[in-house]
């Protein structure tokens, strides 16, 4: 019997990653009064991807972390993508005992993350632009919150799956890499220099397959834009 009831996946689309801001300091090191940059993004999560780096920033927060850890990003796509990325290990329940181990998942804590990750979803839809209380006082929508940043390995796990990934697409003008779990899954595992690299490697992951997988051109990556 499986021990988690795994989150149904909503249609999907491509997001480009996340950009970080930049602040401006004058002589003095005061404030510039001017308009913040932000640096363009170096690549294009599919929909999949994006949302378990959602879910990874939760599991991040919830330890009260500064960042997201690679930890953190290889239980988001557990969580999320599990039912599609479980067919490069032969024997499943032990990788499951395995990621919830090393990912610190327990029952009542998943389904806080899924019950959490509801809700936030149902906030971010768009609104129908009718409604019967026109007219009223609206409540003013609360500030967004700052998502976590990622850690400098995770950071360079993403800059590593840039060169992996077999697939590109225009993004304002540029070319970018289309990051998908299988090249994240594979740049975690090729990482001996990670203890959690190298244990997944010893988990019975098929790498080869899964480096095919990632590499393969023909196959195109799953939901990464509008009408996929």
């Amino acid at each position: 019997m499986k021990l988690f009831k795994r989150k149904p996946k909503p249609p999907a689309r491509a997001s480009a990653g996340p950009a970080t801001h930049g602040n401006g300091t004058g002589e003095n090191g005061g404030q510039l009064n001017q308009k913040q940059t932000v640096p363009p993004a170096s690549h294009i999560l599919t929909m999949d991807l994006a949302r378990s780096e959602n879910l990874a920033r939760m599991l991040a927060a919830s330890r009260a972390s500064n960042a997201v850890e690679v930890a953190d990003l290889l239980a988001g796509m557990y969580i999320y993508e599990w039912d599609r990325l479980s067919k490069y290990w032969d024997n499943e329940d032990e990788v499951e005992k395995f990621l919830q181990t090393i990912c610190k998942i327990s029952p009542q804590r998943w389904h806080s993350w899924i019950e959490l990750y509801d809700k936030k979803q149902h906030i971010e839809e768009p609104k129908s632009k009718w409604s019967p209380l026109r007219g009223r006082k609206q409540k003013q929508p609360a500030p967004e919150e700052k998502p976590l940043p990622r850690s400098s390995e995770v950071e360079l796990l993403l800059r590593n799956a840039e060169v992996i990934t077999p697939f590109h697409d225009k993004h304002e003008g540029r070319s970018l890499p289309i990051l998908t779990s299988e090249s994240v899954l594979l740049c975690i595992a090729l990482n001996r220099e990670s203890e959690i690299g190298r244990k997944l490697a010893e988990t019975g992951l098929d790498i080869a397959s899964l480096e095919r997988a990632a590499r393969d051109r023909r196959r195109a990556p799953l939901a990464w834009r509008d009408g996929s």
